[in-house]
């Protein structure tokens, strides 16, 4: 008989031999500046992983027998080798999932795509409308990642899937996500907006109400068995007796975490900070090291305190949120989630408002457009 899914989260918080779901960044390089950027992509960083640093770190993931890895970026494709880099993953059998903002899919890369085993896609976009999309993505975002769209429908690529993160601008869009999604034989993902990277300053504008986030828990119980949501929204769960599908925990360091385009390995995607850093593949020992012996791990992996949370009934069903979003906000990491649906989150960050916050610590923002410098021009008649 089949474990039910809080019995396997228990036995999840104690960590796992490998991860189930490593993210990988493959660069920090990308077209777009996203304003909610978990990590403040956009230029490159010259300590990048070279393409034989990158397959020394597939083969332990495949001697450790992960199964399937998440690249991302910045925009992974703008790497020339990442083609080479994927196929060499597929060919060790790890699987791929890829995100990418679909500027760099032509006609010709949808059918070499189309044409790999063990390959899924997510196009992100922000909103079912260039206004919507265009105000977080930037100018022209929205019709480049329908063109890719279409390329991989025309290449009978098969069920991609469209990645939304949800904010107060879009949440009323989730039908039409949902039939934009359909339209292309596709699958929807919706995920969490989180305070970190770029997101750190747009957090506070972006993030949904608490009304929203009631729209969207509804809205989920409706749709989520045919949705993706990562495990997002599972401080969602104390708004009802119904659970969201999925996992109900953190999973950072236990079974998720991320490796950065430079090779240092954090606990969870959304915290690319010192405090959250494990270590390195570069390290002796490499990735193998890192996961099973590192001391974040370990230390993340014992029992975790309710904390301020303790006498609140709803910490069974939400299990204090999202580490990474309190971080970010000044919150203790056993203080309650920053969107705590019982109204917790907002008094503990008033409390917290008089230190400032941490800050991520590395941006690879691109650096802002100078403004040409006037030069004085006098008019002579010859």
């Amino acid at each position: 008989m089949s474990e039910n899914p809080s019995q396997l989260a228990e036995q999840m918080k104690s960590g796992l031999d490998a991860p189930i779901c490593l993210t990988w960044e493959l660069t920090y390089a990308c077209n777009l500046e996203c304003v909610h950027c978990l990590s403040s992509s956009g230029q490159r960083d010259e300590r990048e992983l070279t393409t034989a640093e990158a397959k020394a770190v597939l083969d332990e993931l495949h001697a450790l027998q992960v199964f399937y890895i998440n690249i991302g970026g910045g925009e992974p494709m703008i790497r020339r080798d990442f083609f080479e880099i994927i196929e060499y993953s597929i060919r060790l059998g790890i699987g791929v999932k890829f995100s990418t903002n679909g500027a760099f899919i032509d006609a010709e890369k949808a059918r070499r795509m189309a044409a790999m085993e063990y390959l899924d896609i997510q196009i992100s976009i922000d909103g079912t409308d260039a206004a919507t999309n265009d105000a977080v993505r930037g100018e022209g975002s929205y019709a480049t990642a329908l063109k890719a769209m279409n390329h991989l429908r025309d290449a009978n690529f098969g069920e991609f899937k469209i990645s939304v993160v949800v904010t107060r601008h879009n949440v009323d869009q989730l039908d039409e996500f949902k039939a934009l999604a359909d339209s292309f034989g596709a699958q929807l993902r919706i995920t969490r907006l989180r305070p970190s990277g770029r997101g750190a300053d747009s957090w506070h504008e972006l993030h949904p109400t608490n009304d929203q986030q009631l729209q969207i828990y509804k809205w989920l119980l409706a749709h989520g068995d045919n949705v993706l949501t990562g495990d997002s929204f599972f401080h969602l769960n104390a708004l009802g007796d119904e659970s969201l599908p999925g996992l109900n925990l953190c999973g950072a360091g236990r079974v998720v975490c991320l490796i950065d385009p430079i090779g240092d390995v954090y606990a969870c995607p959304f915290v690319i900070h010192d405090e959250f850093k494990a270590g390195s593949v570069r390290d002796q020992g490499g990735f193998t090291r890192v996961w099973k012996q590192s001391d974040l791990f370990t230390e993340l992996r014992e029992p975790q305190s309710a904390g301020a949370c303790a006498s609140c009934g709803s910490y069974d069903s939400c299990q204090g949120g999202c580490m990474a979003a309190k971080f970010f906000v000044g919150i203790p990491l056993d203080g309650p989630d920053p969107e705590c649906v019982g109204g917790d989150g907002e008094i503990a960050m008033r409390s917290a408002s008089s230190a400032a916050p941490p800050r991520p610590m590395m941006d690879h923002s691109k650096p802002p457009r100078a403004t040409p410098e006037r030069v004085p021009v006098t008019l002579t008649t010859r």
